[in-house]
């Protein structure tokens, strides 16, 4: 007998949408975080356009979009004038195919914010103070445990607890890479008063290092950016701030120091446990990649477990190492890039919606124009005037039967599974959602 299926350590982005994909599909669950309440950090703040993609299926965008706002202008202070800049991912109109097409920027204490309520919606909570102390794998299961003296029995343990995770390190795993750069990085909330809150200010040649004054969408404090450094200012906060921009800083809400680095593990899973988001993978801030990796690995991961809970192929939970451990690559590669180059420049493969897993062992058939098995499936307006991520939101997976009997099936994740005139045979047991797109103009190129 079991306490529970599944046990997840860690409440940040990446263990709530685990538990929010948990508890829409009726798994048993806790989710366990150390920390004594949450934290009121904005940190991770860029969310990519795919994500928001995830956040819709999740049933959060409209709390995410009212949350945020579009990244702002990069206004530089090199010196006496001033040099204004594009914002990061530009401004790009929304199309048929790309819903959301624009990094947004919210404060990720409030991303969880949402994320919990969502998650309180579908019956689920976060039980802050309870820390993971230890495990020990059995054949069909794990026994867990946390500093409440408990000793828990689940089917299986999901290590989402950051970059000092002790899942991680209970297991062993290490994780390789480098760090970027010796000295510790800075980052604060702040409030500063009489700044213009339309840009994102950065002072590069400040002395110290350069200094950056990103605004945050707060309601209740319309004047809180998050601070950037190399390093933490020596006569202070406010005295830095005061020096570069001649603006008073009225509260410090929240600080911490890190080191840039690119480091992974070389395997997201160990028997019955599995590690996601930063527990995995460490990324520098540029590139807004974290966060967003974190959340897609949960998301890929959730409906996998689920089906195997169910009943399903545990072969089927190979796949999500398979899948996202080349993702988690691919984005540190990227990131560091990024980090190396200063650029502002951002494009699909850093909105992550050209992350794809063609070579999946859950990819099948061949390619419908510029569309192939293993892509994300692009949004459609159908005959009927609804959209395809509309039908799509949700735990199933969906057949889009097009002209000439094509069928093209779409994993829960919005993935495309395959491609092909053939009756759908694939996640037997999953409930399918059918939909007639012959009078649909869909062009798949």
């Amino acid at each position: 007998m079991y306490d529970t299926q599944v046990i997840v350590v860690g409440a940040g982005p990446t263990g709530l949408t685990l538990g929010i994909e948990l508890a829409r599909r009726s798994i048993a669950f806790r989710l366990i975080d150390a920390a004594e309440e949450p934290s009121r950090g904005s940190r991770g703040k860029g969310i990519q356009p795919r994500t928001l993609e995830v956040f819709e299926d999740l049933g959060i965008i409209r709390a995410i979009l009212k949350a945020g706002m579009p990244y702002p202008r990069v206004c530089l202070h090199p010196g006496p004038f001033s040099l204004r800049l594009g914002p990061l991912g530009g401004r790009n109109q929304a199309t048929e195919r790309v819903p959301h097409p624009n990094l947004w920027l919210v404060p990720q204490y409030r991303t969880e914010e949402i994320l919990r309520e969502r998650l309180a919606q579908l019956g689920g909570q976060v039980e802050f103070g309870t820390a993971f102390e230890g495990v020990s794998q059995r054949m069909r299961g794990v026994q867990v445990r946390l500093s409440t003296g408990e000793l828990v029995t689940a089917e299986y343990l999901i290590g989402c607890d950051g970059g000092h995770s002790a899942v991680r390190k209970a297991l062993g795993l290490g994780l390789h890479g480098e760090t970027l750069k010796r000295e510790t990085a800075f980052v604060a909330d702040v409030n500063v008063d009489e700044l213009d809150h339309t840009d994102w200010h950065v002072w590069p040649f400040a002395k110290g290092g350069s200094i950056g004054l990103c605004p945050l969408p707060d309601p209740d404090h319309p004047s809180l950016f998050q601070m950037m450094s190399p390093r933490e200012p020596v006569e202070g906060i406010e005295s830095a701030i005061q020096r570069v921009a001649g603006c008073h800083v009225s509260r410090i809400a929240w600080s911490s120091m890190y080191r840039p680095a690119v480091r992974m593990v070389d395997r997201l899973r160990l028997d019955r446990v599995f590690l996601a988001g930063d527990a995995a993978h460490l990324h520098p801030p540029t590139g807004g990649q974290g966060l967003n990796t974190g959340v897609q690995d949960a998301y890929n991961l959730g409906w996998k477990l689920a089906h195997v809970l169910r009943g399903g192929p545990e072969s089927l939970l190979d796949t999500y190492e398979a899948e996202r451990l080349p993702v988690a690559a691919a984005v540190l590669g990227l990131s560091k890039q990024i980090y190396r180059t200063r650029s502002l420049k951002r494009g699909e493969t850093t909105n992550q919606l050209r992350l794809h897993y063609r070579t999946s062992a859950l990819s099948s058939g061949k390619p419908l124009g510029g569309l192939h098995p293993g892509d994300r499936m692009p949004d459609v307006r159908l005959a009927d005037g609804t959209r395809l991520f509309e039908q799509m939101r949700g735990t199933h997976a969906t057949e889009f039967v097009m002209r000439e009997g094509t069928r093209i099936l779409i994993r829960p994740d919005g993935y495309i599974a395959s491609i092909g005139k053939q009756p759908v045979t694939a996640f037997a047991g999953e409930p399918i959602h059918p939909i007639d797109a012959s009078g649909t103009d869909f062009d798949p190129s």
